[in-house]
């Protein structure tokens, strides 16, 4: 049994051995696990990690209970303790897990005895994510150490953003930071956008989490666009080999153009199809007792 919780308690050896594992299940590998099955808890919406795990059980011949936190007892007090071990207590194998709370997981890990797989925790980590954009970029270059990646938007807010830098940096890449002052960390440093375009191999763009914001910034739609977002003139800039990528779901118009959503460059569903080949490779590290 092994949690995934954030990649920084994993060595450079076993991120590599994932992705290694992704790309044999993307090329056919196949996996069996029978009469297991996995509760998906989650506490926050999601389209793509929520549905891409369930699809990657369902490769792995996993049965999948989804909780609907609204029709749980988590509405009459119930902690998020007393929901996983209830899972556990009825038999549940593994459990998926995104939560509002950072760090949600070390009131679980040392006392529950299944398998806990984070699937974003507020806006500390979302390492499935990382581990897709990873096999995404590796596929497209052949490789990782010595790439340039540009990071832009909403760093403040969001995970995927912390986990990818943490992570590229320990793998040998160069990572440029850029972001509205609203939006930014001070756990980082920043760059000006419009020196980045086209210098990077891969440009990642982040959600404008308006949701968790107390409120929206004084921009607007075009100005975030033209300032921080990419924009048309900005993807002409880009290198010939350069891709875009971002973690979705994507804010048309702000981010992003919506012209360039699917446009040669752009990477952001092939993501989503590696996302159920990152988590089948989770899942069989979860539940493999080597």
């Amino acid at each position: 049994m092994k949690h995934l919780t954030t990649l920084k308690e994993l060595e450079i050896s076993e991120i590599m051995h994932l992705l290694d594992r992704a790309e044999d299940f993307k090329k056919g590998e196949t996996k069996t696990y029978a009469n297991m099955v996995f509760a998906n808890l989650f506490f926050e919406p999601s389209t793509r990690t929520q549905n891409s795990f369930i699809m990657a059980e369902k490769k792995m011949g996993i049965q999948d209970i989804n909780l609907n936190p609204e029709a749980s007892s988590i509405k009459k007090g119930e902690t998020l303790y007393d929901t996983v071990k209830t899972f556990e207590a009825i038999g549940v194998n593994g459990v998926v897990i995104r939560a509002t709370e950072e760090k949600y997981y070390e009131q679980l890990v040392g006392k529950i005895n299944i398998p806990i797989m984070n699937g974003g925790d507020g806006a500390g980590d979302h390492p499935t994510q990382s581990l897709l954009d990873l096999l995404t970029i590796r596929q497209e270059f052949g490789k990782l150490e010595g790439l340039k990646v540009l990071i832009l938007g909403d760093i403040r807010f969001s995970r995927v953003a912390k986990t990818n830098i943490e992570i590229m940096r320990r793998l040998g890449m160069d990572v440029f930071i850029c972001a509205p002052e609203p939006l930014k960390d001070p756990a980082y440093d920043y760059i000006d956008c419009d020196d980045a375009f086209g210098k990077v191999d891969v440009v990642m763009l982040l959600r404008v989490q308006h949701e968790r914001h107390e409120h929206r910034m004084n921009m607007t739609q075009e100005e975030y666009l033209a300032n921080y977002g990419l924009s048309k003139a900005r993807y002409a800039e880009m290198k010939d080999h350069a891709i875009i990528m971002h973690p979705a779901p994507f804010n048309r118009g702000w981010e992003i153009d919506t012209d360039l959503v699917e446009s040669p460059k752009s990477r952001i569903f092939k993501q989503m199809d590696n996302g159920v080949y990152a988590r089948m490779a989770v899942i069989e590290r979860a539940l493999d007792r080597a």
